[in-house]
């Protein structure tokens, strides 16, 4: 790739009046020996994936291999269609299609890791609500996937996504910004604006711990794909808006690096602290066990 952080990303995108989508697209192409047409074919495939992974969480009866979860998806879309959300019903809406393609992978399902399948329904609970919303083609929300991967990119090379060597703001958070810088360019948001978003967004996640009960990606894994995809939007919101990130993006994703590195083990999903080790958590994991025995 041509670019190294999300500094140089901009600095393209303004040299060549380009979006982050196309100068990624570009370079996967010149990478890869790829034609544009064949990458943004599998691309379209991703998203039909993950479609479908929302569809199925919302109108099948969805339980995890543990059992321990399933059916809140269908609860806070139920939900939304019948009472007035707090949040919004834009927010609620992404919230519960987050929350479906997050008990899809749980129940062994098919999803697209982004960055990674314990944040694999963030992107598209944003991206496939706001879909509907707008009403946007398909191929839309297909270039907006290369503006997530780029912001991924960059945060994978330079930080983590990896909740076992940076903790959950590692596989949430980056989910998170993916997302957040995505939807800002969706909305018509300038390079800079959307890269403001990755900042807002991930400094709201930092030292977010990797807990999940029972080494299992399902609590409390599952609601926080839920929370991020609500985030994600109020951080595009922010970007568009004019706020901006004070702390340079690419510094903030330093800092990632450097709360990630220091957290202990027990907080980069090992299952022996946080949540996890609560005397709920605890009771769950010998249940678990027990049932295996």
């Amino acid at each position: 790739m041509r670019f190294r952080n999300l500094r140089e990303l901009i600095e393209i995108c303004q040299t060549e009046s380009k979006t982050i989508s196309q100068i990624m697209l570009e370079d996967q192409a010149e990478e890869s020996g790829q034609p544009e047409s064949e990458i943004t074919a599998v691309m379209t495939e991703y998203y039909q994936i993950m479609k479908t992974a929302v569809h199925k969480g919302l109108t099948e009866d969805i339980t995890s291999t543990s059992g321990l979860t399933g059916g809140d998806a269908k609860r806070v879309e139920t939900y939304r269609k019948n009472a007035e959300p707090s949040a919004g019903d834009i927010a609620c809406q992404a919230m519960a299609y987050a929350l479906a393609v997050s008990e899809v992978n749980a129940s062994m399902g098919r999803i697209v890791a982004t960055p990674t399948a314990g944040s694999c329904g963030i992107i598209p609970g944003v991206f496939v609500s706001a879909q509907e919303r707008f009403g946007w083609p398909d191929e839309h929300l297909v270039r907006g996937l290369f503006c997530a991967g780029a912001i991924g990119y960059v945060i994978a090379n330079n930080s983590f996504i990896s909740g076992a060597e940076g903790g959950c703001q590692a596989e949430i958070g980056s989910a998170i910004g993916m997302a957040a810088g995505a939807m800002t360019e969706l909305r018509g948001g300038s390079p800079e604006q959307a890269v403001h978003a990755v900042g807002l967004a991930l400094k709201n996640t930092l030292g977010l711990i990797c807990d999940p009960v029972g080494g299992l990606v399902e609590i409390p894994c599952i609601v926080r794909n839920g929370f991020g995809a609500v985030n994600a939007l109020a951080a595009s919101d922010m970007a568009l808006a004019g706020v901006k990130s004070a702390i340079p993006s690419d510094e903030v994703i330093d800092v990632m690096l450097e709360v990630g590195s220091s957290m202990p083990s027990r907080h980069r999903e090992t299952a022996q602290g946080g949540l996890a080790q609560t005397p709920t958590g605890r009771k769950i994991m010998k249940e678990l066990r027990a049932r295996k025995k």
